[in-house]
């Protein structure tokens, strides 16, 4: 795969294209996963078992890591490839900026080196709970083309505050979720029109037809105190403090919840959480 690309997004001189499983490259896929993360070698290996059961090629963008993630990802038979970035960007517009670049960056990537019809962003501590392949198999003939999902936080409790370890799985990890649902565009048809720019962030722009279905336990809050902590100071430390620092600061010493961070009570994964669900604006 070479470097040169006459698409929108270029190669910087801190990041190099890493080659994983090639036998993915220049073939015909369902479904090609695409991820952007740092410092995940904790949960990756499950997560990476895990999305093989649901799509058919991985490609990630990492983000200056400074544990084994690139390591793990080159090695795992799902991995197309990843993009390693060596240089941490401290500035915080350039950090949010740099969420529409790197996407951007892998989804032309992996345009130029697949053919693919549905592309999957995820994130390492996302689990959605159904089988994709199926879903977009039955969306064949439908004009939809995107699909948002219903994403919910799992929480550490007082009776259920062990923390992940390696060796776990993290589908259904944790008991409790709170009740505030965040729709999220996840998956998408390959199609030239959805793309990334700067300013989009997680989700590409350029869909017309946009269905809601599908959930998805997310464990960013529930790893462990010691990782929510660390979440606090990631947030505080690198995100606007208006929209984000004051209430991460005001989260710090809290990580064990008897209820969710908007006062709500908790739910075990369910019909009763999702008939209690409460739309969060996006």
């Amino acid at each position: 795969m070479t470097q040169a690309s006459p698409n929108h997004w270029q190669l910087r001189e801190t990041e190099r294209i890493v080659p994983g499983n090639q036998a993915l490259l220049g073939r015909k896929h369902l479904i090609v996963g695409i991820t952007r993360l740092r410092n995940e070698a904790l949960i990756l290996p499950d997560t990476l078992d895990y999305l093989a059961g649901h799509v058919d090629a991985i490609v990630a963008y990492d983000d200056a890591s400074t544990d084994e993630t690139v390591e793990i990802l080159r090695q795992h038979p799902s991995v197309a490839f990843v993009i390693s970035n060596g240089a941490w960007e401290q500035d915080i517009a350039a950090r949010k900026l740099a969420e529409g670049r790197h996407r951007g960056l892998l989804i032309e990537r992996a345009r130029e080196a697949m053919q693919f019809d549905w592309t999957f962003c995820f994130d390492p501590d996302e689990r959605v709970t159904v089988n994709l392949r199926r879903f977009v198999t039955d969306l064949r003939d439908s004009e939809t083309d995107a699909m948002r999902v219903r994403l919910f936080d799992a929480y550490l409790t007082p009776d259920d505050k062990a923390p992940f370890k390696p060796g776990c799985k993290l589908l259904d990890f944790r008991r409790y979720y709170g009740p505030e649902e965040r729709d999220i565009l996840m998956l998408w048809r390959n199609i030239p029109a959805i793309h990334f720019a700067a300013h989009h962030g997680r989700e590409p722009g350029g869909t017309t037809h946009v269905g809601t279905d599908l959930y998805c336990q997310h464990y960013g809050k529930s790893l462990s105190i010691e990782h929510w902590e660390e979440t606090c100071d990631y947030y505080i430390k690198h995100f606007p403090f208006d929209t984000y620092g004051r209430k991460w600061t005001e989260r710090k010493g809290k990580a064990i919840h008897t209820e969710s961070d908007f006062g709500r009570p908790l739910y075990e994964w369910g019909e009763t959480l999702f008939a209690n669900a409460v739309k969060l604006e996006r």
